[in-house]
């Protein structure tokens, strides 16, 4: 694994970027690639199964231009790292990987294309609308950009990385790992290779990329136990043709007042959008590759404003997983040719005939390797005295997991939440009130509980009380808690009065040890539990001491992360 300090020892060259392909570039971009391409076949299902849109808007319009955004932002990452290399006098960096956000997928899908197709019929009048929720959430992500360094200096690395934690093991590798032991034949294989080649120190067939290893075996033994078909091939070679993206930015003006009902859940999404950046923003920098936060957004919301523009009401955002690939190996060529990858395959609409030839049970065993990795990132990284904020922090995530399972299972029964009945559910013992609840706005709850939690064990009562608050107040308005906005109501402004009462009793707590000079907040420091006065935090400035201030170290290198803005 990389650190901060593990630089590779060949000196720069100031005008020259950064090898295009490193040995390690090939497993991950198998791994990234796979990744994207699940996602742009669960896009195309939604759309032609689900929504039941035309093929001629989801091949024609929003496939091209899906994949045209995830190549602008690869290509603005790979400039960043060669910007990076340059500065730092370094050729070890490892560049970003890019991808649609994922839940943009489902939210855009289930509030905006399926009601508004459903109840008109119109497809052109779906699709300029999704594109005008598309073009106000790069508009979000947009001027977060510049809020984005404060927000990393605010929250605490423990807390960021945990949430992300949350994200990689429920999001990304759960439901692989479910998929994993229904095609055992397959996946139990290629994932020991994984436990030897990638988490062990002593490989099999060294000579080989294992990431080339793990596809070869895998598609091999998916082929051998009768889990493709040749039919499969023809089928997916006789929908393959060139599509190019066109112009549609004229519609996003003509529907934008007709958008405006349904623009106020493009909040919620975009601000967790812009959370994932930031949390994997600060996760390369746990791995030593500190990247400016506003430039990083700012290229997702340019390549997301690309794809508005060209078709595609979908966000580009940084994929989770860099931890994993600077394992691998990799540099800047996964992520290139990830985004050519997806762009080819956008513009031929080659995306079945890829997985009509290698399994998904192949794939699925990387995307858990990638999800391990990132929850071993938080684990490395934490102080003793943090850690059971991780745990506070995954909790909305398995919520979210369980609520879209359970929803699953409703809808396979031709049912739902709202027809069951909230209360039947909970007495079948599902606790379904607060997995709705907990699950919903999953990204934003593990940021303020982690918060909340880790204040209270700095004994940081103002920073504590401020998290609920601010808490409290996107309850109130359905950004967390509720599946789609509200101003107040019932469940929101019970949220409320409870947020309001844990900043209370923080406060309570402020004032006695504010007179009291005796009171301890505890120390960063893993390999102690040092206690150190409250007044010493009080009059600390300017220091870099994790004692004080609460900034991270990592290899014996303090991470100042305003030492990065000069790399905008």
């Amino acid at each position: 694994m990389s650190s901060a300090t593990a630089t590779d020892s060949s000196p720069v060259n100031k005008r020259m970027p950064l090898p295009l392909w490193k040995k390690g570039d090939l497993a991950a971009f198998f791994a990234l690639f796979t990744n994207n391409l699940t996602n742009l076949l669960t896009v195309i299902a939604l759309l032609t199964v689900v929504v039941g849109l035309p093929t001629e808007f989801v091949f024609g319009r929003i496939v091209p231009a899906f994949g045209l955004g995830v190549f602008m932002a690869s290509v603005a990452y790979v400039i960043f790292a060669n910007r990076m290399a340059r500065r730092l006098g370094r050729t070890d960096i490892t560049a970003l990987p890019s991808g649609p956000a994922a839940p943009a997928i489902f939210t855009i899908t289930f509030l905006v294309l399926l009601p508004v197709f459903t109840t008109t019929n119109d497809p052109a009048l779906a699709m300029g609308i999704a594109l005008v929720w598309g073009f106000i959430e790069n508009v979000i992500l947009f001027v977060g950009a510049f809020l984005g360094d404060a927000l990393r200096r605010a929250v605490p690395r423990t807390v960021l990385l945990a949430c992300l934690a949350g994200l990689g093991l429920l999001l990304l590798a759960m439901n692989p790992m479910l998929q994993s032991f229904g095609t055992p034949v397959v996946s139990f294989v290629v994932l020991t290779l994984i436990f030897i080649n990638w988490f062990g120190k002593s490989p099999i067939f060294k000579k080989l990329p294992t990431g080339l290893i793990l596809l070869v075996v895998g598609t091999a033994l998916g082929w051998a136990f009768g889990l493709m078909s040749p039919d499969a091939i023809r089928e997916a070679l006789a929908g393959a043709g060139f599509t190019p993206p066109q112009v549609h930015v004229n519609e996003i003006w003509e529907y934008f007042g007709v958008a405006l009902p349904y623009i106020a859940s493009a909040v919620p999404l975009a601000l967790a959008n812009f959370v994932f950046d930031i949390e994997n923003i600060e996760a390369a920098h746990t791995e030593g590759d500190p990247y400016p936060t506003r430039p990083v957004i700012l290229a997702d919301s340019g390549a997301g404003f690309i794809g508005n523009i060209f078709g595609s009401p979908f966000p580009v955002t940084v994929y989770v997983g860099h931890s994993a690939y600077k394992a691998m190996g990799a540099g800047v060529g996964y992520t290139l040719l990830n985004g050519f990858a997806m762009l080819v395959v956008g513009l031929f609409s080659l995306g079945s005939l890829l997985l009509s030839i290698i399994p998904l049970a192949a794939i699925a065993p990387i995307l858990i390797f990638i999800g391990v990795v990132t929850a071993n990132q938080v684990v490395r990284e934490t102080p003793r005295i943090e850690v059971p904020v991780i745990f506070i922090a995954m909790f909305p995530w398995i919520a979210n997991w369980g609520l879209a399972l359970a929803g699953n299972a409703m809808k396979a029964a031709g049912t739902n939440a709202g027809e069951v009945g909230f209360a039947a559910l909970d007495a079948a013992g599902t606790n379904y009130t607060g997995l709705y609840a907990l699950g919903n706005g999953a990204p934003l709850t593990s940021l303020i509980w982690g918060c909340i939690a880790i204040f209270a064990i700095r004994n940081r009562t103002i920073a504590a009380a401020v998290s609920a608050l601010v808490g409290g107040g996107l309850a109130f308005f359905g950004i967390i808690h509720e599946g789609a906005p509200v101003v107040g109501g019932e469940r929101p402004t019970a949220f409320l009065i409870a947020y309001g009462m844990v900043a209370l009793l923080f406060l309570l707590k402020w004032v006695p040890d504010k007179r009291d000079p005796d009171v301890y907040v505890y120390s960063d420091e893993d390999s102690s539990e040092t206690e150190i006065p409250l007044a010493a935090v009080a009059t600390a400035s300017n220091t870099s001491d994790p004692k004080v201030d609460g900034t991270a170290r990592f290899g014996g290198v303090t991470d100042n992360r305003r030492d990065v803005e000069s790399d905008r």
